[in-house]
């Protein structure tokens, strides 16, 4: 793997594996700063499974969380605000 490629821009999933004992709040926090470097109109939903693909040893917890982020981005789900409370009468 060539650190740096159009998949991982910085490296940060590659390095994640190699970290011995890495929590899943530090996969958590990596996997946060990768989805903000992919490139401007790229789909960080349709790259995790390739990440998958190349790193996705099955018992670490990048895997765990690229596989929850995986969930997450295909139900987006309404946020709360201003909109959502009903209004004192």
């Amino acid at each position: 793997m060539k650190k740096g490629d159009a998949l991982d821009p910085k490296g940060l999933i590659f390095e994640a594996y190699r970290i011995e004992g890495i929590t899943e709040a530090e996969c958590r926090t990596i996997f946060l700063d990768w989805a903000l470097s992919v490139p401007a109109g790229g789909d960080a939903r349709a790259l995790i499974p390739q990440l998958l693909d190349r790193y996705g040893v099955e018992d670490h917890p990048m895997t765990k969380v690229l596989r929850e982020g995986l969930e997450q981005m295909s139900a987006p789900r309404r946020r709360g605000g201003w909109r959502s409370r009903p209004r004192d009468t």
